[in-house]
């Protein structure tokens, strides 16, 4: 049975909501824990420019709701899936993974999804918000 984990992602301190974006897509598309990119889906984006996109459609809100966003708001939501070791395949996972944050953001809002294929398998997501 998968561990889950949602963790709502924050500008922080000394960024700015693009290179805070850019820093987890990053870490979740890194080619090394990908299988070089093999083990990415992006939902409602390219995974290779999701990080623009994300940042397009939350000026697009801004524009046309003029609501700003607090320094403490959060910018999107960074997923987490864990697997035991042998519990399940990379493509199974991937799957699950899919499914769960579909579900999670009711096919509304883009996302970016990885498998880490190591000791164990998870995965992890990254939505707008």
């Amino acid at each position: 049975m998968a561990t889950t984990r949602i963790m709502p992602l924050h500008i922080g301190k000394g960024r700015t909501e693009s290179r805070a974006i850019s820093d987890i897509i990053d870490y979740v598309a890194n080619p090394q824990k990908t299988d070089n990119g093999k083990l990415i889906t992006g939902y409602g984006c390219d995974s290779r420019t999701a990080d623009a996109e994300f940042l397009l459609a939350k000026r697009q809100y801004i524009a046309a709701t003029g609501r700003v966003r607090g320094a403490d708001d959060v910018i999107a939501y960074h997923v987490r899936q864990s697997f035991k070791p042998g519990e399940i395949t990379p493509e199974e996972a991937n799957r699950l993974g899919v499914e769960f944050a579909k579900r999670f953001t009711k096919g509304n809002h883009a996302f970016v999804q990885r498998i880490f294929a190591g000791i164990r398998l998870y995965n992890a997501g990254l939505t707008d918000e």
